[in-house]
């Protein structure tokens, strides 16, 4: 027979309320909720989260929009999201949208029809037509035309210390080499304030900002790189870009680091504390993570919370750089 409430409650020698904000992560002194996880664990108690749901009008569930999650930065920020909203007892359903915006619209369909609380969403296409301010929606990166809440990582300071840690090492000629899309985002400001900040320096630079969807990357990069035989430090959007400089410079006999050195931008590794695979602007990717799942479950409970938040970045050494 199914254990209650009511019986975890009695074994525990606490009302039942202790119980249901133990199970809800809410606010209860560390001694009683350790002894009801206890007590829970000992009579194998399941919760009914159907019935919950029913009774609250809620789902307890949640959908991340990816573009892919082949990506790793978008493959560990699941990872993280999924954790976090496991600690609050919600479940994921992830849609690896590559980049469809009548898929996404379906998953942001599911909120109006109950079928989620809310989105987290990395997302590039065209969607801002379905996107409303009251829609319990919590954007990655992007902004949009309804006041939407978003997390992102510094990408201003991420430009600026790119170009200050490339000078720093040595390179006078510098470049920046990336994709953008039309959508309004904040990646724009990588190329901006990495400019920006290498005229400040006075130092010279060049860029390859291609539009996407990219074709033809490899080949992009090569006559890019072909033209301006005199640069010596490069900066990429992101590390996956950083790769396909590395391999195509390595292909023209550029030594990297003693010739060329690369910093991208995600800070994407194989295994949590695993080193970085390139020199990069890392992000606090389980921060921002947290972040979005704490964001969402306050709009989900209707309260009011900053609509942008920006989270500090790090450089990290990763081998493409010389070490100082």
């Amino acid at each position: 027979m199914k254990v209650t409430m009511k019986e975890v409650a009695k074994k525990a020698g606490v009302g039942v309320g202790t119980v249901s904000r133990v199970l809800n992560n809410g606010s209860v002194k560390a001694s009683t909720r350790q002894k009801v996880e206890k007590v829970i664990e000992e009579l194998d108690y399941q919760p009914d989260f159907y019935a919950r749901g029913l009774k609250t009008n809620q789902t307890f569930s949640v959908a991340l929009i990816l573009p892919s999650v082949w990506h790793p930065f978008f493959s560990e920020f699941a990872f993280y999201v999924e954790n976090s909203l496991e600690s609050r007892n919600y479940k994921l359903y992830l849609c690896n949208s590559s980049g469809n915006a009548e898929k996404e619209h379906e998953y942001i369909q599911m909120v109006k029809q109950n079928k989620v609380d809310g989105i987290i969403g990395i997302t590039y296409s065209n969607i801002d037509k379905y996107i409303s301010s009251n829609l319990p929606f919590v954007s990655i990166d992007r902004y949009f035309t309804e006041d939407v809440v978003y997390v992102a990582a510094d990408s201003e300071a991420g430009g600026r210390l790119a170009a200050r840690e490339l000078e720093k090492r040595g390179c006078q000629q510098l470049a920046y080499i990336g994709g953008y899309q039309e959508t309004p985002n904040e990646t724009k400001n990588r190329l901006k304030y990495f400019e920006l900040e290498c005229q400040r320096l006075g130092i010279s630079v060049k860029s390859l900002n291609m539009l996407e969807p990219l074709t033809d990357v490899s080949k992009h990069i090569k006559q890019f790189l072909l033209d301006n035989p005199e640069i010596d430090g490069i900066f990429t959007i992101n590390d996956s870009m950083a790769y396909d400089v590395i391999g195509v410079a390595e292909a023209l006999g550029r030594k990297i680091p003693s010739e060329l050195q690369i910093i991208g931008f995600d800070g994407e590794r194989t295994r949590e504390g695993a080193p970085y695979q390139v020199s990069t602007i890392a992000q606090p990717i389980r921060e921002m993570a947290e972040m979005a799942v704490t964001l969402l479950i306050d709009v989900i409970a209707g309260k009011t919370v900053e609509k942008r938040t920006v989270l500090p970045i790090k450089f990290a050494e990763g081998g493409t750089t010389k070490v100082i």
